[in-house]
């Protein structure tokens, strides 16, 4: 997740500090939101999951393994379609998502379990991974085709891969929505090519990636579908997610309250009755390890 800084655009430029690492956000406040706003973010990335578990279904793989698992959603559901002897095992660096994830298994009896590491770096058992699924989570990579060879060197002889990841910023435009509206109050820096949400937005350098990275039968497709979530959790979930919320941590309440001025009216557009609703534009990525 990108990092902002803030600047009130009417007052005077402060003294401010440096961004934390995407490691470090991710097991600081970006984690936690994602944690406190899990049933929302569940509920709205709903769609995903069910594209993701259809896939599964259809492989019924031995082992599968999850990247960039978050708080256990994808995990969970490929586990309860997988069969009873399946080991469905979940990655991700952040400790407050994947700790969140260790408690809902728990509370499921779920025999699915959870990783806390970095996927690039991590050392899988070679061989062993029949499946790998990701939802919106490998485009945070800081050296993909390290961490794609990575993942092969844990394939199996003809494992199978299925990521969804985001198209482009102007193809999602909900999700910059915030960001843009925000600018008028207070100033955030430009979202920067590489490592982030929109990291795998350009087709052709994701393919080279992935088959830079030792995968073949690489297949892109678009993927587009309607994502919902409560009218109520608006307001929320714009402080809270994204740069403007990660700014909004050093913000005062004047400023706070002229941001949620500025930016609620900005995704009117979105609202239909309680409910928020966009189009997410992703890509549906399959690939094979042979």
């Amino acid at each position: 997740m990108a990092q902002a800084s803030l600047r009130p655009t009417s007052a005077p430029e402060a003294t401010m500090t440096a961004a934390p690492s995407p490691i470090d956000a991710w097991n600081g406040h970006s984690g936690c939101t994602w944690v406190d706003l899990q049933p929302v973010l569940d509920a709205m990335f709903l769609p995903l999951k069910e594209v993701l578990v259809d896939a599964v279904r259809a492989r019924r793989p031995h082992r599968l393994l999850d990247i960039g698992c978050g708080t256990g959603d994808t995990t969970l559901a490929a586990a309860r379609v997988s069969g009873k002897d399946a080991d469905c095992v979940g990655v991700d660096i952040s400790r407050p998502m994947t700790d969140a994830a260790i408690e809902r298994a728990r509370r499921e009896g779920s025999s699915a379990r959870f990783i806390c590491d970095n996927a690039q770096t991590h050392a899988f058992e070679p061989d062993s991974i029949d499946m790998f699924i990701s939802r919106l989570g490998v485009m945070f990579f800081e050296q993909p085709v390290v961490a794609f060879a990575n993942l092969r060197r844990a394939a199996r002889n003809d494992a199978t891969l299925c990521f969804i990841v985001w198209r482009s910023a102007e193809e999602n435009p909900y999700m910059t929505t915030a960001e843009r509206a925000a600018a008028s109050v207070i100033d955030l820096p430009a979202r920067q090519p590489g490592p982030g949400q929109f990291g795998f937005a350009d087709r052709m350098r994701t393919a080279s990636l992935l088959t830079d990275g030792g995968w073949s039968h690489v297949d892109i497709q678009p993927l587009d579908v309607s994502c919902a979530y409560p009218g109520s959790e608006l307001v929320n979930y714009f402080t809270r997610l994204g740069p403007v919320g990660v700014a909004l941590q050093q913000a005062d309440a004047s400023t706070r309250e002229r941001v949620i001025a500025a930016v609620r009216p900005a995704f009117d557009a979105y609202v239909h009755g309680d409910e928020v609703r966009f189009d997410a534009a992703c890509w549906l990525i399959r690939a094979r390890a042979s």
